[in-house]
């Protein structure tokens, strides 16, 4: 009767350890969930890159300290801070026109609120993305002086967004050659005697060296804008006889007039 009683004991206690056993082992699967936070910082950099740098890779900095340093790294995008003091350190610059010359093709530029940002016939070479650090684009202000034939010349494809953008006397804006997105942004020409001289945005684009298989797959050079404010000069947009205005929708708002349009070629 003892060895029986034993036996049904050890069957027990041998029954009890199986269950914590298979309790760990539930447990160590939940604790050892993967997590994005696993990754190492080259990985997580990786993903990063593929996210738009505005609002997306913007706010993925606000989630920690090891998200902020990544998704600011000089790998993903260059900042223009015009207070810095430190010039030591990688990807800030003190203007425009030296984060433009240190920057490679495709890199994207975040320039910084506060102050007014000088910008005189800075030569866009490269495909770039220049953005606003504000909230809203009345918060990064770009301002080209009198004398100046623009403030921004654009010889090869880029982006503007959340940008403010005024010229004394002169253009905003001059495009040459690429394709040009400004999305999001102010566009002002100083009120003066000498308005006719003045215009938020030319484009001289010369549809010389298109290819008929970059014209059918929308390669051409040409202005896209969208949900734009344009103040000032003599008009909205200054182009050459064989670019024309398409696809124009305006919406009055109670203090300004917002923009969407294109400039094409006449086909």
């Amino acid at each position: 009767m003892s060895r029986v009683v034993e036996d049904q004991s050890r069957v027990a206690i041998v029954s009890m350890e199986e269950s914590k056993q298979r309790k760990w082992k539930r447990k160590g699967t939940s604790t050892s969930s993967p997590s994005i936070n696993n990754l190492d910082d080259g990985c997580l950099m990786h993903i990063f890159s593929f996210l738009s740098p505005m609002p997306d890779r913007y706010n993925t900095a606000l989630v920690c300290h090891r998200w902020r340093y990544l998704a600011c790294h000089p790998r993903l995008w260059l900042r223009v801070e015009r207070s810095i003091k430190d010039l030591s350190e990688p990807g800030v610059f003190p203007t425009i026109e030296a984060a433009v010359a240190a920057a490679r093709p495709g890199d994207t530029i975040l320039i910084a609120t506060g102050g007014v940002h000088s910008a005189s016939n800075i030569q866009i070479t490269k495909p770039l993305c220049l953005i606003g650090g504000g909230e809203l684009p009345e918060e990064t202000t770009l301002f080209c002086t009198r004398g100046s034939e623009s403030a921004l010349e654009f010889l090869s494809t880029s982006k503007l967004s959340n940008l403010t953008v005024k010229a004394e006397l002169g253009c905003c804006l001059l495009h040459r050659k690429g394709r040009l997105i400004i999305d999001g942004c102010v566009l002002q020409c100083e009120s003066n005697p000498l308005d006719y001289l003045s215009c938020p945005i030319v484009c001289t684009a010369c549809p010389d060296k298109l290819l008929p298989s970059s014209v059918s797959r929308g390669y051409t050079h040409g202005v896209s804008v969208s949900h734009t404010r344009i103040e000032g000069g003599a008009k909205a947009v200054l182009t050459g006889d064989d670019l024309a205005l398409q696809h124009v929708r305006v919406i009055y708002a109670r203090t300004a007039l917002f923009f969407w349009f294109d400039v094409e070629y006449k086909l």
